[in-house]
Parts: C-alpha cells; sequence; structure tokens
C-alpha cells in the first residue's frame, strides 16, 4: 500500500476514533442523567441507590456507611470530570472549525480528563476496596455472581 494512502487512512482511523469517544462521552441521558438534576435529586438518587444495594446485599450499618461513601467519591469523580467544560458538542466542534483539526486543543481537552480521573481514582480505588473489603464472604460472591451475570452494576446503580 502506498504511505500516502497508509497515513491518510490511520488518519482517518484516529480521528474517528477521537469524535467517536468525543461523543460517548457527551451524549445526555434524557430523564436518568445527573447533569441536570440539582445536588438534593443527586443526594437522593444516591441515597435510592444505597438503600438498594444494602437491601440486595443484606447490608449492615458500617458497610452501608462504606458504600454511601463509595457512592459520594464516585459523584466527585464525575463532578471533577465534567467540571470546567463547556458543552461537549460545542468544544469538538470548536476542534474542526477551521481548515486545520485543532490537535492542540484535542489534546488539552483529554489531557484535562486525564488529570481529573487521576486527581480522583486513589479517592475511588480506596472506598471501593474498603466497601468490597468489609462484606462478609457470602456478600463478596453475591457482588461477584451478580456481575458475571449483568456484567456489572447496571441494576444497582
Amino acid at each position: 500500500m502506498r504511505l500516502w494512502l497508509r497515513r491518510t487512512l490511520i488518519g482517518l482511523f484516529g480521528a474517528s476514533v477521537l469524535f467517536g469517544g468525543l461523543a460517548a462521552c457527551s451524549h445526555h441521558h434524557h430523564g436518568s442523567g445527573s447533569a441536570a438534576l440539582s445536588e438534593e435529586e443527586a443526594a437522593r438518587l444516591r441515597e435510592r441507590m444505597v438503600d438498594r444495594v444494602a437491601r440486595e446485599l443484606k447490608l449492615d450499618e458500617a458497610q452501608k456507611a462504606r458504600l454511601a461513601v463509595l457512592a459520594e467519591r464516585l459523584r466527585a469523580q464525575r463532578q471533577a470530570l465534567v467540571a470546567g467544560s463547556a458543552d461537549p458538542r460545542v468544544e469538538v466542534q470548536n476542534l474542526v472549525r477551521d481548515a486545520h483539526f485543532d490537535r492542540w486543543r484535542a489534546q488539552e481537552l483529554v489531557n484535562a480528563k486525564l488529570t481529573a480521573v487521576r486527581e480522583q481514582s486513589p479517592q475511588v480505588i480506596a472506598a471501593a476496596a474498603d466497601f468490597y473489603d468489609g462484606l462478609n464472604a457470602e456478600q463478596q460472591q453475591r457482588v461477584r455472581d451478580f456481575m458475571a451475570r449483568r456484567h456489572g452494576f447496571g441494576r444497582w446503580f
């Protein structure tokens, strides 16, 4: 294959991956997204989620408290990811506004998200570990079974 054709195809593939990733991260869930929720509504939703998981796993109060900490850490990480961001669609449109793709701005967008994840991840990991390690063997097995059956926590969260 000619070098220019190969580079063109690789460039198009890279751009489609970038746009696809940004588009996937920027969509809004109508009716179930937390972006449009007030802080009070988000707190009620988090509390309902914690109560539901607590019922499913038959958690005691200490375990329920660790789950609440995990939910709060996940919320903080999500807020850090969207903090300071304008509309993601507008940001992507700004990348292709001129005759050339704004590679530097695209990298800045990616770096901002990576920084937010890097800063918040230790707290999320610690909270997840504290919650899971605080479960008894039967509860841990229920979590593993549920994840294997559902490929994640979709029904609980």
